[in-house]
């Protein structure tokens, strides 16, 4: 039923992703006017479904896994029977073989073998004895935890192909973020006991929509516009004004013409670059430089449709592999059959991490797929001439970049932003923090409580210091934000 509002004034919420969706969700749910707007020509932001031919591609591979009970609740809400509960496979392709992920100790030294094993495990030791003393990289990091031979073998050339920077550089936070508590000792010991308390594996199922995560973000979409809402697609926001420290609206593009939406409060997932440099007047000179030191890594996925019904068991295949550029390989119809109208084919996506003005990037559709067909065959995972069609999706900023100079210049824009009286950022772009779609939504929902209810929700420390988001820990260790339990 739809909601009868007050006079209430409009909050303006941008972006129609995870986080801005949720945000103007639950809006609605205290009978709040809002408005959506999304640049794209559908909802979902960086969890956004694409459909060729009947085949749905999701980009990126979006788990629904969440230890934040209002999220799984709301997720189970929204879709009902289509939220399917689903098994997970996913391995690691090294010199022309297959490893498990997450590590499993036999199945790596196997796979490896006899004189490698014993390099892995005096490498280990040696890193246990003399670590590095300062944790600052990703590469110092998980040297310390693994040993110097095991990061060069099943770490550095995969996350220097997402990252595009070397591993001695990048930051890590994004280490202990996401692989945290996972080490060699580790996987020894779990070979034989299972610790009574918190470390433990990652999750071996997840849920997920039955026609992609767009279904969800679709879902939700016309929930919110049921409620009184309002969402706008193909619609850009190309100016943001404000008065000394408030904002007094938004100037948007949308089909060729610009107009002023005014807002009492604004909520904001886009990229916080693009942000700062959107704001008139704009901010101080120190501000405006410190968002330019701020970088994304964008990334594109090669969908190939292959004329066979099975290639491989698995979810996705992480390629640490230099010899090909692909970095990731998703198997749709693994994720939910009816990903792929015709059982007989399968649908698979192939994720080439890059930056705009990268040759890569700005290479023809045509190009790129005949370079997927290529290293699907190269790898051995599909025959070239069984690969019948292809079409390519690009992704724009789509990873914050933890490199040298990011700590230091989103304190200063954040230390900016926080100075907004009616302004809040969310999500992983619009925090600069490699966030999954379950904080991006939190960080919605607590904002609307601050908005709302006159909370003080820190939301730039949602999934600061707190476990990876797949690791299944025993019941004692909880949320770190116990009122999201309740929302």
């Amino acid at each position: 039923m739809k909601q009868e509002f007050t006079a209430e004034p409009l909050v303006v919420v941008i972006g129609g992703g995870p986080g801005g969706l949720t945000a103007a969700h639950e809006l609605t749910k205290y009978n709040r006017r809002v408005i959506v707007l999304e640049k794209e020509d559908k909802v979902g932001g960086l969890a956004r479904t694409e459909n060729y031919r009947g085949f749905y591609f999701d980009l990126g591979g979006h788990r629904f896994f969440t230890k934040v009970n209002a999220v799984k609740y709301l997720w189970h809400q929204i879709l009902g029977e289509d939220f399917l509960h689903r098994p997970r496979l996913s391995r690691i392709y090294y010199n022309k073989q297959f490893f498990s992920y997450p590590l499993q100790l036999l199945n790596a030294l196997r796979g490896l073998g006899f004189v490698e094993s014993v390099r892995i495990v005096l490498s280990y030791l040696r890193w246990q004895l003399l670590p590095y003393q300062c944790e600052d990289t990703f590469e110092q990091w998980v040297t310390n935890r693994f040993g110097m031979r095991l990061f060069h073998i099943f770490f550095q050339t995969y996350t220097e192909k997402v990252w595009g920077i070397p591993c001695s550089e990048l930051k890590a936070e994004w280490a202990a973020q996401r692989i945290k508590n996972l080490s060699l000792k580790v996987a020894v010991l779990n070979m034989f006991w299972k610790p009574k308390e918190t470390v433990t594996t990652l999750i071996d199922q997840f849920d997920y929509p039955r026609y992609g995560p767009g279904m969800m973000w679709t879902a939700m979409k016309d929930h919110i516009e049921r409620q009184g809402g309002t969402v706008r697609l193909n619609t850009d926001v190309v100016g943001i004004c404000r008065e000394h420290n408030r904002l007094t609206g938004v100037i948007v593009s949308c089909h060729g013409k610009q107009e002023m939406i005014p807002g009492a409060h604004v909520i904001s997932s886009m990229p916080i670059t693009e942000f700062i440099d959107k704001l008139t007047p704009p901010p101080p000179a120190a501000v405006l430089k410190a968002a330019q030191n701020l970088h994304y890594r964008d990334f594109l996925t090669v969908c190939l449709i292959v004329n066979q019904p099975d290639l491989f068991p698995d979810n996705w295949i992480y390629v640490h592999d230099p010899t090909v550029q692909v970095g990731r390989i998703q198997n749709f119809k693994n994720w939910s059959p009816d990903m792929v109208p015709d059982l007989t084919k399968t649908s698979i996506g192939l994720e080439y991490f890059c930056t705009t003005e990268d040759a890569l990037w700005n290479m023809s559709d045509a190009d790129l797929i005949e370079l997927g067909k290529r290293e699907m065959d190269r790898i051995g995972l599909a025959c070239y001439a069984e690969i019948e069609d292809g079409c390519v999706f690009r992704v724009p900023k789509s990873y914050p970049i933890y490199d040298a100079a990011y700590r230091d210049s989103l304190a200063i824009v954040r230390d900016f932003v926080d100075g907004l009286e009616n302004f809040q950022t969310i999500g992983r772009n619009g925090l600069h923090r490699y966030n999954n779609q379950d904080h991006a939504m939190l960080t919605g929902m607590l904002a609307v409580r601050n908005l709302v209810m006159g909370k003080k929700y820190d939301l730039w420390s949602v999934n600061t210091d707190q476990e990876y988001h797949e690791e299944i820990r025993n019941e004692a260790t909880l949320e770190a934000y116990e009122d999201a339990k309740v929302l």
